[in-house]
């Protein structure tokens, strides 16, 4: 475990790239109201883990279970299946191909959210995603083609096809010339913020937040200044063999991190998202990596404690796990975490 101190918290960190890119929006009316109208919209329960915090030594443990999210196994179905929405609200989505690139739970929000209102999806998929994905993906209408041998491969072949079919890209992912859609995609992510601050009884001393691109915690850091100001020390954590995001602060601008292969395959992205990069670097604290050892100890301390996930999802967990001393965790903390997504299947 690594801490990286976040040198450009309140103001946001200054850098060529990330001038043209919006700020993670904080308002969660709108996508509540719009998802409301889904008929499979409902909110996923926050947890008190009792126990847990007990054994840590700290005040409470409260986590948001998103495991059940609209029947598809994670907050993913918060993001671009509500992009879809709201084309489908302005007249927009219908008979339409929505193309993307994934390695996990975001190809089945795109899948679902198309086949939900008459578009299509395409989803790309590297060599090493498991063929049982690609099943889940086809199970609910999506077209998969296999292109690459990492993500990184998958979604430039899905934006050459966007270019090449007039399919309409949606990645989870901004860069350079494309934000609009990721940043629709990220306000979705703010309803499960929403309900969790509705929902936890006291507000939070810290919250931990695994990151991939760092959408999730870019509006998940976002919704929580928004509701409890400065108060809370907030704590991004990625797996030490994708830090995109800790190394782009330590760059002082956006880089390619490297590393191997993660078993936290859902956080294994080396890019980071701009919009949660200029997001993140105003309100986050700090910024940690985990190993892989600390990443699988975690998954199983979740199904220890009845919280079934995977070593990507219970990432938040491994963040609280290892850095509680370092970050001077005491009886007085109270721990806020996501359980981002529900256990792979057997």
């Amino acid at each position: 475990m690594k801490i990286v101190q976040n040198p450009y918290r309140g103001s946001g960190l200054l850098h060529p790239d990330l001038d043209d890119m919006p700020w993670t929006a904080a308002d969660a009316a709108r996508p509540v109201n719009l998802v409301a109208r889904c008929p499979k919209a409902g909110e996923t329960p926050l947890r008190d883990a009792a126990a847990l915090a007990k054994a840590i030594g700290v005040a409470s443990v409260h986590i948001k279970d998103e495991r059940r999210r609209m029947g598809l196994g994670s907050f993913k179905a918060l993001g671009a299946a509500y992009v879809i929405a709201s084309d489908a609200q302005s007249g927009d989505a219908q008979g339409k191909t929505y193309v993307t690139a994934s390695a996990g739970n975001h190809g089945l929000s795109v899948a679902a959210g198309a086949a939900a209102f008459g578009a299509k999806a395409c989803v790309y998929i590297a060599e090493t995603v498991p063929e049982a994905f690609a099943e889940r993906l086809r199970s609910h209408g999506a077209q998969v083609v296999r292109e690459g041998a990492v993500y990184e491969d998958s979604m430039a072949a899905a934006a050459k096809a966007a270019s090449d079919n007039g399919y309409i890209l949606l990645s989870d992912s901004s860069w350079p010339g494309y934000s609009s859609r990721p940043h629709r995609l990220m306000e979705g992510y703010l309803i499960l913020m929403a309900e969790a601050a509705t929902q936890i009884p006291h507000s939070p001393t810290h919250i931990f937040l695994q990151a991939g691109v760092g959408g999730l915690a870019g509006a998940a850091a976002a919704h929580a200044r928004e509701v409890w100001g400065d108060a809370p020390h907030i704590v991004v954590v990625e797996p030490d063999r994708a830090p995109a995001l800790s190394a782009s602060i330590q760059a002082g601008g956006p880089i390619v991190a490297k590393g191997g292969v993660s078993a936290m395959g859902r956080l294994d992205c080396k890019e980071p998202s701009l919009i949660a990069l200029k997001s993140l670097s105003r309100d986050a604290d700090c910024f940690m990596t985990i190993s892989e050892a600390e990443g699988l100890a975690s998954a199983a301390r979740a199904a220890q404690e009845g919280f079934a996930s995977t070593p990507s999802g219970a990432a938040g967990l491994a963040g609280l796990l290892s850095g509680a001393g370092a970050l001077k965790l005491d009886e007085t903390s109270r721990v806020l975490l996501i359980l981002s997504e529900e256990p792979e299947p057997a």
